[in-house]
């Protein structure tokens, strides 16, 4: 099992839960769409060469963002991070991932 924890803005955040559960992220037992999320700050400067979704290049932006953390199984891990990819509004999202371990 592994955890996947990322940080988006507001605007995605039901989007990119959406998109993992719908990779089968998020199972844990007989419960299914489980995520915990927060809300804090985010901060990063574009560099040339880069097409920022939010901010310019150049300019230190800081902006709300929500981190969310969840687990998915080893079946599905690949699949997950594919997903959050392709929903994220970000050229480079951020993301974590660890390897659980069962006691």
């Amino acid at each position: 099992m592994y955890k996947l924890c990322y940080f988006v803005p507001g605007t995605h955040l039901e989007v990119t839960k959406q998109a993992l559960f719908e990779a089968g992220a998020g199972k844990i037992g007989d419960y299914d769409q489980c995520a915990w999320q927060c809300q804090g700050q985010g901060q990063f400067r574009p560099l040339a060469g880069s097409d920022p979704f939010l901010g310019k290049n150049g300019e230190l932006e800081t902006v709300s963002e929500f981190k969310v953390e969840l687990v998915t199984g080893d079946d599905v891990i690949a699949e997950a991070v594919a997903a959050l990819k392709q929903a994220h509004p970000y050229e480079e999202p951020a993301y974590e991932v660890y390897r659980l371990e069962d006691f």
